[in-house]
């Protein structure tokens, strides 16, 4: 998996007022269908924390411009949703 440069990270506050950036990570492989795909972590960490790889993007323009235009609200949803998920597996 490689994770995107800084230009494609959108840094936003979860509910408790604790500083996150959402990003996306590219898998690697031939198969271009659904490479790109959204991670977390919390800000000015390198390592993503969580990611949520069934929300998925074919293409890197794609991925930024979706990154670009969801809304605090969705962000902080999809977060909720990616954390759940690690702590259940």
């Amino acid at each position: 998996m490689t994770t995107r440069n800084d230009e494609s990270m959108r840094e936003f506050n979860d509910e408790e007022g604790r500083s996150w950036t959402a990003g996306i990570a590219e898998r690697e492989g031939l198969d271009y269908k659904g490479r790109f795909h959204l991670i977390f972590r919390p800000t000015g960490q390198e390592d993503p924390t969580v990611g949520l790889e069934d929300v998925r993007w074919n293409s890197e323009k794609t991925a930024l411009r979706t990154l670009e235009t969801m809304s605090g609200v969705e962000l902080r949803r999809r977060l909720r949703s990616a954390r759940g998920r690690a702590e259940g597996a």
